[in-house]
């Protein structure tokens, strides 16, 4: 997040107008109607490069319930990246195509690709990640101000606070079960002894 990048508000708007055809059914095993690898395919083009066959792959969907959410959000994701302070960079198309798999998996798997385009704060979240992803903070924001708002907002890091939340509970109460079990056996050795 060392560069400055474009007003977060900007791409918040972009996001906010996000047009129906990015959020129609991707195709997922024959089903749907958008191909997402073409899109895809079409963004690298837009950026000044070509996308790989291979990478292109993950944006190919094979089950309905697995995948469907994840290549929508890579659809959202795209409109997003096609925003003319991202074309006016002309970022590395494999780079780009990556980091769209990487986000839209990331972001899938903690919210439905609707909220995206909804939701305020998921909005947010979208293109702080895609952003920092590619190394750029908001505008007028400094790298410790872009990493505390995007980590503040981050529906995958509140899920890993409180995973780690979960496991620090159940270790206490492990040894606190532990700690009475020996407590009880010394007290029975105890009153055997007396």
């Amino acid at each position: 997040m060392n560069l400055s990048g474009p007003s977060l508000e900007a791409l918040i708007r972009r996001l906010a107008d996000t047009p129906p055809d990015f959020m129609d059914e991707p195709r997922v095993a024959g089903a749907g109607r958008v191909a997402v690898t073409a899109l895809v395919n079409d963004l690298a083009a837009m950026h000044g490069g070509r996308a790989v066959l291979d990478t292109l792959g993950v944006f190919e969907g094979g089950s309905a319930r697995g995948d469907r959410n994840r290549l929508a959000v890579a659809m959202i994701g795209t409109w997003l990246l096609a925003d003319p302070w991202f074309l006016a960079q002309r970022l590395d198309a494999a780079a780009l195509v990556q980091t769209l798999a990487e986000v839209a998996a990331e972001m899938a798997a903690t919210t439905p690709a609707h909220r995206f385009t909804s939701d305020a704060e998921r909005r947010e979240e979208l293109a702080r990640s895609m952003l920092a992803r590619l190394g750029y903070r908001p505008a007028g924001e400094t790298v410790a101000q872009a990493t505390d708002r995007l980590a503040a907002i981050s529906a995958s890091e509140r899920r890993r606070l409180l995973e780690a939340s979960r496991a620090a509970e159940q270790r206490a109460r492990e040894i606190r079960e532990a700690l009475a079990r020996k407590v009880a056996e010394e007290s029975a050795d105890k009153w055997t002894r007396e």
